[in-house]
């Protein structure tokens, strides 16, 4: 997959338009069509996206994805696009549904296939949507498909109810819509070695602070080093027993693991919530409720 980061012009495209935050079973189904349909008359295939959310520019509020962008695009690569756009919003934000058609889509892509979300808006003040997308199929010589909503348990699966699902802890849930596991990468710091003087040492990743933002407490979870998946428990928060900070940690437990990865990059796949993030009274305590948290996580 090749990566444009401004709009580098390319004929005959079929194209896929979203932000795909999560890149859940719903973007799946609509990046899949754009690449089967490329396929189906030997042409490539784009995702046409944003670098950051267009909610940075329009509301002036910080996001909280449920993706860092490296992982977005690792998923979206996945898929089989051959082209992925990552363009500058501040850039067209300016521009109506019909100019962006017509100036941006159709005068640089000349797109052959377009296809889109259900809900799919675009446009200074959402001028532009699925209809104005289907009304100038005729002007603009392409073919443009909708994609229905994507139902599970009879909830359509959307960026925002994920969202919510990782701010109630219900990760399971969030899984499933995402049809993966949720993760968080970063690279190893060292912290105050605590869990290593009290048998339990822990691999310490700063929270990123553009996710959304999961409740504190410990969870089971699993933890990839290069190649390889270990079994762990993480715990997000403050750290209150010890040391309570202002910024969140995941102070990860690998288990039957002893190596140095400090600076190692490594990826936390989250499982199901274990217990909340609480003080306790003594180190004592802390340690008989790890082994207690280890225990149900096997």
């Amino acid at each position: 997959m090749e990566i444009f980061q401004d709009i580098i012009p390319q004929k005959d495209l079929c194209m896929a338009l979203g932000y795909f935050d999560g890149v859940h079973l719903g973007h799946k189904k609509v990046i899949e069509s754009a690449v089967n349909f490329a396929k189906k008359i030997n042409q490539k295939s784009a995702v046409i996206t944003f670098k950051e959310h267009p909610c940075c520019y329009l509301w002036g509020v910080k996001p909280e994805y449920i993706l860092q962008k490296e992982k977005r695009i690792e998923y979206i690569e996945k898929l089989g696009i051959d082209f992925l756009y990552l363009l500058d919003f501040n850039k067209i934000k300016n521009l109506d549904g019909k100019e962006y058609i017509e100036n941006i889509l159709y005068k640089n892509f000349q797109p052959k296939y377009i296809v889109t979300g259900f809900n799919h808006n675009f446009g200074a003040n959402k001028s532009g949507n699925t209809d104005l997308l289907d009304k100038y199929t005729k002007i603009f010589g392409y073919k443009y498909e909708k994609i229905s909503p994507v139902k599970m348990n009879d909830e359509v699966i959307s960026s925002s109810i994920i969202r919510k699902y990782l701010q109630d802890s219900k990760i399971e849930k969030a899984n499933e819509m995402l049809g993966k596991e949720y993760s968080i990468s970063g690279k190893v710091i060292k912290g105050n070695e605590l869990g290593r003087t009290i048998g339990f040492p822990t691999a310490n990743v700063e929270y990123p602070d553009n996710l959304i933002k999961m409740p504190y407490g410990c969870y089971k979870t699993n933890v990839k080093i290069g190649d390889n998946i270990y079994k762990s428990i993480t715990n997000v928060g403050v750290k209150p027993t010890v040391e309570k900070k202002s910024a969140p940690l995941l102070e990860t437990h690998i288990l039957n693991f002893d190596k140095d990865i400090y600076g190692q990059e490594i990826e936390i796949f989250f499982g199901r919530f274990i217990r909340p993030e609480k003080k306790f009274k003594s180190i004592d305590e802390l340690k008989s409720q790890i082994i207690s948290d280890i225990n149900i996580a096997l």
